[in-house]
């Protein structure tokens, strides 16, 4: 079969097909193996006299290549790290630093604060209602608070 036609082509072919499936299924590695069919079919282009096994190897390693390139060069790029990320779904650890004041006051360690339109059970140093506390960490459900 590859007598009859360029093998450069049929290369060029397989990497079609390779990144038309990583437009169908996106996860990114078809589209780096399709790019080192692709270079394998340069690679053709430029050697047409090289074996099959020849080329079967160049494929292997330049598609191992492109998949090492992306992994450790490319995607730390692309990975965005927003501000806050890390604590998106953790609502009570965004509220650490901010000021509230008690609505209830804190006898034996317990109270609530307002937070919001809501309330936040509060454990720290026994102060009145009224008080200004900061936010220094939480446990659970409970913010634990220090008097401002």
């Amino acid at each position: 079969m590859f007598a009859s036609v360029a093998a450069h082509y049929l290369w060029w072919i397989v990497a079609l097909v390779l990144i038309a499936i990583e437009v169908i299924m996106p996860g990114y590695f078809m589209l780096w193996i399709g790019i080192g069919a692709a270079a394998t079919g340069l690679l053709a282009l430029l050697m047409p006299g090289l074996p099959l096994l020849a080329q079967s190897i160049a494929f292997a390693l330049l598609a191992f290549l492109s998949c090492a390139v992306y992994w450790y060069v490319l995607r730390p790029k692309l990975q965005r790290n927003e501000p806050g990320d890390e604590r998106l779904n953790r609502r009570a650890e965004q509220l650490i630093g901010k000021r509230y004041v008690l609505i209830e006051a804190i006898v034996n360690g317990r109270g609530k604060a307002k937070v919001g339109d809501g309330q936040w059970l509060v454990s720290g140093p026994d102060l009145p209602n009224g008080s200004t506390v900061e936010v220094v960490a939480v446990d659970g459900t409970t913010l634990q608070v220090k008097q401002v």
